[in-house]
């Protein structure tokens, strides 16, 4: 499910030496660190090289909102290039051939995005002004004389595509979605389009749109549940690669060729690979494989067939690599538990690395922080679930802490490695934390994903449950005083406990949760019409009386009745995901079984929170609440 916007292969071994490794730390005494300080942690994201290998555009929050920056490749001072003080601007690229740039916006998350033009005098222009319509960036053109973008303007419930040419900014519609198909990909001589038909969660249909013959040809004839995924097509545009899972648990690579309609593997991994991409001209091959919700990339040089040594990065992961044009440089980022994003670059010819951010607060001492470790453990069924546990430093035998069982967005999400400010700052706090991949969750095969469908609301519910009874077994925490916190699905699980299984936890913590998934269903915005059907094969069917039934059953607005733990809600105005009506009817029901709850509304915010204000405001009442309904609890 798209609410945010994943049986393990790794042997017994793994859970032990966890064990060991948290049993073997020290309780220590650790500087407490205010939410301001955490979030003076600077957000940054994206990264684009522009046409003559001099600059990188990426987004960052420096000034509390997201705007477009402009650093040197070789290193220097950023350059602020929209000055946005209310809504979060994206950077998008460079132009292929000067210094203007495409960016995106929406109106205080919404969801309602445009693609922008900012001219290199500063001026701004928005290329795609319906106000009523949704425009998102698809890829500039092989020739690069233009791009591609899809919209909803003709109708909201499909995106058709366009191409925008770049001497006069007109465009033209090239692929009218009338059957609710999604585009996924372009060949470079723009006559074939890459396109999926959603079925199920676990299951769709891959097509070839020749748009010279006119043509819409069916490429993925299978049985059973299948996932394709169409990737990007070959520099001269006679084959097509993408990912399936057809006769495995995980996702690998193949490519189609046009002309034969043949397909053949061409790479494959233990767990799934989650993309993959080629440089311009082909020189490298660019794939990301989920290794235990780590992400691990692999370059391949496509002339001598060999890989590309990355720098190797302690305790952090390489992601979001992009390539230049030139194919003589690459960017990425570095991210960890204990380190946010930070931008790099890397040259092919020699290896050097440049580092070009540095966005932690220099106040707060890294090596306070604490690293997620991997930990697996038995649910009620026998079935293995993975978690990350960050442990406080403060813990010890003698002072158990207390803890938050985390719940991911999705359902079919994934807790991944990764700097969260908001984790760091409860752990800093003496707050254990095990962010819990329940059946359900993506990453961890196909078998596994879909062992939560029908199921919302008991069997997963019952795997974070359990992640208690694991937290017992380490010594360090006081299982008197655990909460569960989550966002998105993750809130609907925090619902869901604390009305189906209501002395469990002794706190939630609900971040814009679904109370009532008949609103919620019925409600769903326009543009996501091409997976409707999914979504209620996998959660049920509102538009049926059985549906309805069995949805009220697992909607915890219709048995808030049974909520007696303190709740603390947060929730954007503008949701469209969401809608803000779920919060307040459950806060208002929840209010006259006389428990104390807490609701915290930001009328600028939609799913997710992206304004650095609103998040520290958002991220300390959390906290507060924490200290007082859960840190204080028999104690």
């Amino acid at each position: 499910m798209r609410f945010l916007p994943i049986a393990s292969v790794f042997p017994a071994f793994a859970f032990v030496f966890v064990l060991s490794f948290v049993g073997c730390s020290k309780q220590q005494e650790v500087k407490p660190y205010t939410i301001e300080q955490f979030m003076n942690t600077t957000s940054i994201a994206g990264s684009s090289i522009s046409f003559d290998d001099r600059n990188v555009l990426f987004s960052s929050r420096k000034t509390g909102v997201f705007n477009a920056y402009a650093v040197p490749l070789t290193g220097g001072e950023t350059v602020q290039l929209t000055h946005s003080d209310s809504n979060s601007v994206f950077a998008i690229s460079f132009f292929p051939s000067d210094n203007r740039i495409l960016y995106s916006s929406d109106q205080d998350g919404n969801e309602i995005t445009h693609i922008y033009l900012r001219e290199e005098n500063g001026n701004t222009k928005d290329l795609t002004p319906d106000s009523a319509a949704r425009a998102q960036f698809y890829g500039w053109s092989h020739d690069q004389r233009s791009f591609f973008y899809g919209s909803n303007r003709r109708d909201p419930r499909f995106f058709d595509l366009y191409e925008m040419r770049i001497d006069g900014f007109q465009s033209n519609e090239i692929y009218r979605n009338a059957e609710g198909l999604d585009v996924a990909a372009i060949s470079n001589d723009k006559r074939y389009l890459a396109l999926i038909r959603t079925i199920t969660e676990h299951n769709n249909e891959m097509f070839l749109f020749d748009r010279t013959a006119g043509k819409l040809a069916h490429i993925s004839n299978h049985s059973g549940d299948v996932l394709f995924s169409p990737e990007t097509f070959s520099v001269d545009s006679k084959d097509l690669y993408y990912l399936t899972d057809e006769g495995k648990e995980f996702q690998y690579l193949k490519s189609h060729n046009i002309e034969s309609g043949t397909s053949r593997l061409i790479e494959e991994a233990p767990w799934d690979i989650m993309y993959a991409g080629i440089s311009r001209s082909g020189r490298y091959r660019v794939s990301g494989v989920n290794n235990d919700a780590r992400t691990e990339i692999g370059i391949l040089d496509m002339e001598t067939g060999q890989p590309i040594r990355l720098p190797a990065m302690e305790d952090a992961d390489i992601t979001s690599v992009r390539i230049s044009d030139s194919e003589k440089f690459m960017t990425f980022y570095v991210n960890g538990s204990r380190s946010p994003n930070n931008l790099y670059v890397f040259s092919f010819e020699g290896g050097k690395v440049t580092k070009l951010t540095d966005t932690m607060n220099p106040e707060i001492d890294q090596t306070e922080l604490v690293d997620g470790q991997v930990v697996r453990y038995k649910s009620f069924d026998g079935m293995e679930i993975p978690a990350l546990l960050y442990m406080p430093r403060q813990a010890g035998p003698d002072n158990r802490v207390p803890a938050l069982v985390m719940v991911h967005g999705g359902p079919g999400g994934q807790a991944r490695f990764g700097y969260s400010a908001l984790k760091q700052y409860i752990v800093n706090h003496g707050y254990a934390i095990i962010d819990v991949n329940n059946r359900g969750s993506s990453g961890y095969g196909k078998t596994f994903y879909g062992a939560d469908d029908l199921k919302h609301g008991n069997e997963d519910l019952r795997d974070c449950v359990e992640a208690k009874t694991f937290l017992a077994s380490l010594g360090f925490i006081d299982t008197s005083r655990v909460g569960i916190m989550g966002g998105s699905y993750g809130g609907y699980m925090v619902l869901a406990a604390l009305a189906f299984d209501p002395t469990q936890f002794s706190v939630g913590v609900d971040i814009f949760g679904v109370s009532n998934w008949l609103r919620t269903l019925k409600s769903i915005p326009p543009y996501w019409e091409s997976f409707r059907k999914a979504l209620y094969a996998e959660l049920g069917d509102p538009t049926t009386p059985e549906g309805e039934e069995f949805l009220k059953a697992k909607s915890p607005l219709f048995h808030a009745e049974n909520i007696r733990r303190p709740l603390i809600v947060l929730q954007g105005a503008n949701d469209p995901r969401v809608l803000k009506i779920e919060s307040d009817e459950i806060v208002e029901a929840v209010l006259k079984n006389n428990v104390p709850v807490e609701y915290v509304v930001f009328p600028d915010e939609g799913h997710g929170f992206v304004k650095r204000e609103n998040e520290i405001q958002g991220y300390k009442a959390i906290l507060d609440f924490l200290e007082k309904h859960l840190k204080r609890v028999n104690g």
